[in-house]
């Protein structure tokens, strides 16, 4: 048997670092979004592609099994902390909204008699429903067209500038508008208040 040399364990140690890294990825990946995951899987396959080396070639070249492992690691690890990145803001926005609907729920209780008002809206509009999505097709650049039917009671645009652009959304959902997806805060309130 031929004697190990440093260089040749330090090579050992990025290959197994190396497979490792791509296994961590991997269980990782299962979390992640499709588009993530793939990218991270794609990663981790070229990491575990690194770590599979054999004795001959790291014996003789050490330090370029070495190289290749460690840069394995590192693309690795910056889309993994990454993707988890974006799963820790995800989280923290969920969580920020659900503090945000408990808040808006206490809200809603003080203001019981107004709550039933708006859901008597959503049955007189449902019916014009129907009749929308021709319109929506037919004049794709004005989308505030097609959404001309008016609420059965207004709500003030005080009360509406108060809420989130995803709350408004669903005031105009339940309204039985359509073609608001892309409308912006000012654009929604004008629609709901008109």
């Amino acid at each position: 048997m031929s004697k190990t040399t440093k260089a040749t364990k330090a090579a050992e140690a990025a290959v197994d670092a190396a497979a490792a890294a791509a296994k961590d990825a991997k269980r990782l990946s299962a979390t992640l979004p499709k588009k993530d995951a793939k990218k991270l899987r794609s990663l981790a396959d070229e990491a575990k592609d690194a770590s599979r080396v054999s004795k001959k070639r790291l014996a003789r070249r050490p330090q370029k099994v070495m190289k290749k492992a460690v840069a394995a690691i590192a693309r690795v690890e910056k889309a993994s902390d990454k993707a988890e990145g974006k799963l820790a803001a995800q989280a923290a926005a969920v969580t920020k909204e659900a503090s945000r609907a408990k808040r808006s729920d206490g809200k809603a209780a003080k203001v019981a008699p107004a709550k039933p008002a708006k859901t008597a809206k959503p049955a007189p509009a449902k019916p014009p429903k129907a009749a929308k999505p021709a319109p929506a097709k037919t004049s794709k650049p004005a989308p505030a067209k097609p959404a001309t039917p008016k609420p059965a009671t207004p709500a003030s645009s005080d009360d509406l500038s108060a809420l989130t652009v995803v709350q408004l959304r669903g005031h105009a959902r339940a309204a039985g508008y359509t073609g608001f997806s892309r409308f912006t805060k000012a654009q929604l309130i004008t629609l709901l208040s008109s």
